[in-house]
């Protein structure tokens, strides 16, 4: 019988899709209230992939994804995806907007995976709590990063992938450096 163990820590990553810079900054901000420091910043990407937030953010969105110093426990993510749509909520009566600023999705890395929180059911998503559900986003491999059937397209661009592994160096060097080499 195998005896469960704790779960290694994960590196806290957070995607955001915005159209403003104050969006972005207050966004940020924010999350770094949750999170502390940002270890690392994405370029920000013409959000075009799909339409799907236009309607109710309006046009010309990007998106932009931080990573942060420090690790966390995988348990934790339901709590931040709570915690991020009631920062988005803020952000909006801060901003003085009409639509919604911004979209902030927090998730996380580990050796194997990207898995991103989200408030949408779906056959391939796995129920966490108060809701919240995760999302295996990526795959990371030998040879670089696989997508899934249900990966979202815009993931599928070089510099995504750019910055998810460079974060996963990151992530496996300091598990290395705290004695939990992979």
């Amino acid at each position: 019988m195998a005896i469960p163990q704790p779960f290694l820590p994960v590196k806290p990553v957070c995607g955001l899709i915005a159209a403003t810079e104050e969006a972005f900054r207050a966004a940020e901000a924010g999350m770094i209230e949750h999170l502390g420091a940002v270890e690392a910043r994405s370029s920000r990407f013409d959000f075009t992939a799909t339409d799907y937030y236009v309607p109710e953010m309006g046009p010309g969105l990007k998106r932009q994804f931080l990573s942060f110093a420090g690790l966390i426990e995988p348990e934790r993510l339901a709590a931040l995806k709570i915690r991020s749509n009631a920062l988005e909520g803020r952000i909006r009566t801060l901003l003085d907007s009409e639509r919604r600023a911004v979209n902030i999705d927090p998730g996380y890395l580990t050796r194997a995976a990207l898995v991103m929180a989200t408030a949408k059911d779906f056959s391939h998503r796995i129920p966490l709590a108060d809701g919240i559900y995760a999302h295996l986003e990526l795959l990371f491999t030998r040879t670089g990063i696989r997508r899934l059937d249900w990966t979202y397209p815009d993931y599928d661009q070089e510099g995504y992938r750019d910055f998810f592994l460079a974060v996963r160096r990151a992530y496996l060097a300091e598990l290395k450096n705290l004695g939990r080499h992979p």
